[in-house]
Order: structure tokens, then sequence, then C-alpha cells
């Protein structure tokens, strides 16, 4: 055989070996079970902070293959720090985003095109912390007092100026300042009087460091939406079969999260590694443990009445400068 037979022999069987190969490939995909989530339709999540025990309903739901059984592909994603919270959903970047309900009317104020499809957390977790000796045990007794926040901006900023309307005080009545993210620091060195923060989260760490508190939640009617899921309109309208499917996938990770503390945190470790230190699982979980009581027996329901609230108090309070009509503001996939 001479040289060149011998090449167009190699040559012809590397051609049918890739070619067998290929066919191989091709019955395998066509035998593919819908549970893999890179089959699946593919969808972004924002969620906007740095990863946490908060989201672990999100972490869960993919890693125990929910969204996978749904059909879905879903990328979560976090926020930088000097990102803009709908700049990645302005951009198409992101498909949804975690925010507060207030936060995305505020956005819509602003000309961002979002619409709540899913409110998570049905009781606000945002409360007011004193120290437990404090004489402060409603808002009313704020007069007088100084109150510390991270500044006047965002959800703490808003529940504070609920609760004053509440209480019937006007700013001036307190002392407010702005202190960023140090409430424990500034309530434990008697810094401050009382701080706004939030239950599932600043009251955990007060518990965690021994320092007794006594913490005066909302009133039930406060007009405030909290965390949720929002889409532009378009995404809310075309893709309305996904996110119900998200919120099916998120329904079995609440479960989950409810029902098996310690599993959720061993999985959440894949997120945030800080968790395989003992004593940041202990917080975690005690967070964890807080959090799945701001879900409710509905995961996703909507108020309509709270959400024409919010929007009155918020164009009251100045924090929004022209109205917002609360009715394109939100819808319900749920129920």
């Amino acid at each position: 055989m001479t040289r060149h037979s011998r090449l167009t022999r190699f040559l012809l069987v590397l051609l049918a070996l890739t070619l067998g190969t290929a066919m191989s490939a091709c019955g395998n995909q066509s035998g593919s079970s819908s549970a893999s989530s890179s089959a699946g339709i593919p969808l972004t999540v924002g969620l906007t902070y740095t990863p946490d025990i908060q989201f672990s309903p999100f972490y869960v739901a993919v890693q125990k293959g929910y969204f996978a059984d749904e059909g879905l592909n879903v990328t979560l994603r976090h926020h930088g720090a000097s990102e803009s919270l709908m700049g990645a959903l302005q951009s198409g970047t992101e498909d949804v985003v975690y925010a507060g309900g207030d936060e995305m009317l505020l956005s819509r104020s602003q000309g961002v095109d979002v619409v709540n499809f899913a409110t998570m957390y049905q009781s606000h977790p945002a409360e007011l912390i004193v120290p437990q000796g404090s004489s402060i045990s409603s808002f009313a007794d704020l007069r007088g007092h100084s109150i510390g926040i991270p500044g006047p901006f965002g959800e703490n900023w808003y529940v504070l100026l609920a609760m004053l309307r509440q209480a019937g005080l006007t700013q001036g009545d307190v002392n407010i300042q702005s202190i960023g993210y140090t409430q424990q620091a500034a309530l434990m060195g008697n810094k401050m009087d009382a701080v706004v923060g939030f239950s599932n989260n600043d009251a955990v760490k007060f518990g965690q460091a021994g320092f007794p508190i006594r913490e005066i939640r909302l009133d039930a009617a406060t007009p405030l939406v909290a965390l949720g899921l929002g889409a532009s309109k378009a995404t809310v309208t075309d893709k309305q079969d996904q996110l119900k499917a998200m919120m099916r996938a998120l329904d079995k990770a609440v479960a989950y999260c409810t029902s098996d503390l310690d599993g959720t945190v061993a999985l959440t470790e894949k997120y945030v590694p800080a968790l395989s230190d003992d004593a940041q699982r202990a917080a975690a979980r005690a967070t964890l443990e807080a959090t799945n009581k701001l879900y409710g027996s509905q995961l996703g329901k909507q108020d309509a009445q709270r959400w024409s609230d919010m929007a009155t108090f918020m164009a009251e309070s100045g924090i929004i400068s022209k109205p917002v009509d609360a009715k394109e503001s939100f819808v319900s996939l749920v129920g």
C-alpha cells in the first residue's frame, strides 16, 4: 500500500469515527431529561446584594433542581455595590429583579418600566430596635429621641417616615441621624436611642452579640410592600408562564428552607463560603429562621389595597415626585 493510500484510509476511518460520535451525541440529546437546567428556558434573576442566607430559596431552587423541573434554566446574579438597582433590568442583562415594592414604585416614578409580579415577604421585616431597658415602647415614644438610619434613602428611610406618620410625629419631633449601616455599634455603644433595622438581619445580629433588645414592629396596615420580584411589562406579558413556573419552584424551595434549616445552610455555603465557619453557620441559621416567618401562607400574594395605600403614602411623603398608578405597578400571578 502506497503512502497516499494509507493516508486516505486513515482519513476515512477518522471521518467514520467522528460521524459515529456525533450521531451518538444526537441520540443522547433527544433522550435527555427536562430536569436538566442547561436545557431549560433561560431566565436571569438579579438578587441585588452580596450573596446571603436571605436569598436561600433561590439557591435551593437551583441546587435541588426545582427550577429545572419547571423547564427553567435560571442564572442568579448579584449586583455590584455601584450598580443601579434597576440598571441591569433596563439593559436586558436581567429578566427579573428582587427588590422592595417601595423601591419598584419609586423606580416607576422615575420612568423605569418595572412591574411587581410577586410579593415574597408578606410581613415587612423593618422595625424599630431599642435596648431592652429603653423607655421607648411605641413609635409615639420617639419624640425627642435620636434615631439612627443608614441615610435619607431606601427602605429604612421609607419605614421611618411611615413610623412617624403612624405616631402622628414629624421629622422635627425627633433627632434623625445618618449612621450608615452601623446600627449594632450605634445602639450598643449608646450613641443612638433607637435604630431602624430588620427582624431577619439586625435583630438577629443583636441576639448573636448577646445584647438584649426590644423590637417595635410595624402595624399590619403600614402602607409599604416588602421584598418581591419584578420584571419589565413586556416580560410579565410575554413570559407569564415562565414566571408562574418560577414561583412554583420557589414555593417548593421555601418549603424546603422551612423544613430543613441545616440542609439549607449547607446548600447556601456554595454561594457564601464563609458558612464553613461554625459561628457563621449559627448566625445564618438564625437569620434563615427569622426570614422563613416573613413568607406567609401564600408565597407571592399581592394586596391591592396595600399597593394603593403605598402609592398615596409615597406621594404625600415626597418620596416620589409624581403620582404613580398603583394598578399598573403590580400583577398577581399566584392564587
